[in-house]
């Protein structure tokens, strides 16, 4: 007797047919094909920007490296916008990450602090960055004010769900001696959330050299300012060398991370 007969299914009743998630993706389809025809993506554009982009990148080789300095000035800046932004972003988000984890603090705590949490994330940080230089003017200090808000939008959060993902024997008994809220946190939460919190802060300074790039392009500081300096006078020879030294310190960057997190181990 074959299999099917014996257990009494018919073939195929192993792997009956999902036919909602089948109409999901008819209907996404759908829609993805109707939003194309709104926009207006055409194969004649696509045609039309292949050739332009061909032409622009052909302007920007060989890369123009003869300023030099302005490149490492530029450089230079963004690094300190990015180290100061994460090092004060992760100094704030430790505290609301205590305040936001729900098996620490009481729900009129972690609630109000989630809320907080959830508007430093809802705008981006180029929106936040323009807030920043109209408030306090052009320069590093609005990309370093703009890119703190963004990570501690992001760090806290993590910070929070790491802390709630711990396991509460320990606490308890080092509530248990009567030890008090600080050496509960020393000796119960930070071991366990340690290695975590050290990958969320270098994942963060790395995501605040990229973006240090970006704010800089609104007048928030850094090589950005320089870039986009570079694009208006069509000085893309200038422009490919820039972002050239862009992706080098990046990679750098990840470079020297992996090193700390392989130390970490």
């Amino acid at each position: 007797m074959s299999a099917p007969a014996a257990t009494g299914l018919r073939q195929g009743d192993a792997f009956p047919p999902n036919w909602p998630a089948r109409l999901g993706l008819l209907a996404l389809a759908v829609y993805a094909a109707y939003a194309t025809t709104q926009l207006d993506i055409t194969w004649a554009r696509l045609g039309t920007g292949m050739g332009e982009a061909a032409r622009f990148l052909a302007r920007m080789f060989p890369p123009n490296f003869a300023r030099w300095e302005l490149l490492v000035e530029g450089l230079v800046e963004s690094l300190q916008i990015a180290v100061l932004a994460s090092a004060a972003g992760i100094l704030l988000s430790l505290p609301l990450g205590l305040m936001a984890a729900r098996n620490l603090s009481p729900w009129f705590v972690s609630g109000p602090t989630r809320a907080f949490i959830a508007v430093c994330r809802s705008l981006h940080y180029v929106i936040v960055a323009i807030m920043f230089v109209k408030a306090i003017g052009f320069g590093a200090l609005a990309g370093m004010a703009a890119l703190t808000i963004a990570s501690m939008g992001f760090i806290a959060k993590l910070f929070a769900e790491a802390i709630e993902e711990i396991s509460m024997k320990q606490v308890e008994a080092v509530r248990a001696t009567g030890a008090p809220a600080a050496s509960v946190l020393i000796y119960a939460v930070l071991p366990q959330v340690a290695s975590r919190f050290v990958g969320f802060c270098l994942y963060q300074l790395d995501s605040n050299l990229r973006n240090s790039t970006l704010v800089g392009i609104v007048g928030a500081g850094g090589i950005g300012g320089t870039l986009f300096a570079a694009f208006k006078r069509f000085d893309y020879d200038f422009v490919c060398a820039i972002l050239l030294a862009t992706i080098a310190l990046i990679f750098l960057a990840e470079v020297v991370s992996g090193r700390i997190r392989a130390a970490m181990r």
